[in-house]
């Protein structure tokens, strides 16, 4: 996994533009909500579950009969970010039972600890060693704000925790500063991180025994992915060009 890292990371070219400015720090609302809004978010919530149940729910009510008497049993773990913009389930257009999430802010993975106590770590276990689930992606998308935190100077004080958190990225950082150049836009920089990230998650998940030992074996394949929000695209990371490419070409060459 190291190798795939460090040649995606030699194939990276970024193109010249403007100077990349040095990121601002998050700004807090400072504003309270009122009592009104509150309860019309709470009603707002009410509704949407109301059109679940007398839409949605009775599309799936005997996918989720049969998921309740014979278990579930998705095919794949999908690692992603916490971002409300990031859907696992829209994006894949998936079923109920298809699909076994974890979502992080970053989409970062802890390292193997064996006495960690962390929701990741052991959602991880479970998926790997009593799901068998066999395929497990870390997707990273576009826009991402724990990336773009890992190039601010985030206050302590007001966001400690996240400061933390993201530290789990500095490879990603520290790896996307080797390519850059001082040109590159600040954009391009962000998005190079993201990218990046995905395959240092990666490499974390190879820290934990039971998934290496899957991978070695060849009963757990590990995907790379990557969401543009804006445009919709997923892609993958091709071992062979050494970048993402559309996933929908993998589809391709199978017929």
């Amino acid at each position: 996994m190291r190798r795939i890292l460090f040649a995606f990371v030699l194939s990276l070219h970024l193109m010249l533009g403007v100077n990349a400015q040095h990121p601002t720090s998050p700004q807090t609302n400072s504003s309270s909500l009122s009592q009104e809004s509150l309860l019309n978010d709470t009603l707002n919530f009410a509704q949407g579950h109301q059109d679940f149940k007398d839409l949605n729910f009775k599309q799936h009510e005997s996918e989720f009969v049969r998921l309740i008497k014979e278990g579930q049993n998705p095919k794949i773990l999908f690692i992603g970010c916490s971002d409300s913009r990031v859907v696992p389930e829209l994006i894949l257009n998936s079923r109920p039972g298809d699909v076994f999430v974890i979502r992080t802010a970053g989409n970062f993975v802890p390292p193997f600890l064996a006495q960690s106590a962390d929701g990741v770590s052991a959602t991880l276990q479970y998926a790997v060693e009593v799901l068998k689930i066999p395929h497990i992606v870390v997707c990273g998308h576009s826009n991402c704000g724990a990336i773009k935190g890992l190039f601010q100077d985030l206050d302590p004080n007001q966001l400690g925790l996240v400061r933390n958190w993201i530290k789990l990225g500095d490879e990603a950082k520290r790896l996307t500063l080797m390519v850059a150049k001082p040109s590159t836009p600040e954009k391009d920089i962000y998005t190079t991180a993201e990218e990046i990230n995905v395959l240092v998650q990666l490499e974390h998940l190879l820290s934990f025994p039971f998934v290496k030992k899957g991978v070695d074996a060849g009963t757990i394949i590990l995907h790379g992915w990557y969401f543009d929000i804006e445009k919709g695209n997923l892609l993958y990371y091709n071992t062979e060009k050494n970048r993402f490419i559309p996933l929908v070409e993998s589809k391709k060459k199978k017929k």
